[in-house]
């Protein structure tokens, strides 16, 4: 009892009389990316969104109809300012005053979320035919958003072309260079 009574009292000491060895700490493994762990949060939000469904949806069941209802309701969550048709600000990159249009999700930013969730459901076991991520009804949506938000903010989402750089040649430079020292 007496050694009880010192453990409680010093846990030090009852530590100090342990005569197991502790593990050798394992080489530390690498901390994931910020896009994995992006891809882990979405795929948690996206699967306590099927949990909250009423009534709840496994993910086996889920289907490309499932996938834009979740697009729906993260639009409340948005920050972009997607402008109605009948606003005066319709189709303007930067609108001169406030208006009442709703704030949505950006369209590049749900092309991100599909893509990340696409990939998460094929590493969380789902097969790639099933993907519900890579419907195609996901696929027009996305595409819609996408051109509706181009009119409606006056932002174009052409793929931007790499240009080539100008090339600087040796000699212009040494002529500058020359020019100077006189």
């Amino acid at each position: 009892m007496r050694t009880t009574t010192t453990s409680l009292v010093n846990p030090t000491a009852a530590a100090a009389t342990n005569t197991t060895t502790p593990a050798p700490p394992s080489s530390p493994s690498p901390s994931p990316s910020r896009y994995e762990n992006q891809k882990r949060r979405d795929w948690n939000t996206f699967c306590q969104y099927l949990r909250n469904h009423r009534p709840p949806l496994s993910l086996q069941l889920c289907s490309g109809s499932h996938v834009l209802e979740f697009l729906h309701y993260l639009d409340q969550f948005g920050k972009t300012k997607v402008h109605n048709p009948t606003c005066p600000f319709f189709g303007l990159p930067n609108p001169p005053a406030p208006c009442p249009c709703p704030l949505r999700q950006a369209w590049g930013s749900l092309d991100a979320l599909i893509g990340r969730l696409r990939a998460a459901y094929e590493e969380n076991g789902g097969r790639a035919e099933t993907n519900p991520f890579g419907a195609r009804a996901v696929r027009i949506y996305l595409r819609d958003v996408r051109d509706f938000q181009s009119k409606a903010r006056g932002v174009s989402y052409e793929k931007k072309r790499k240009r080539p750089k100008p090339k600087i040649s040796s000699s212009s430079s040494s002529d500058v260079s020359a020019s100077a020292l006189t």
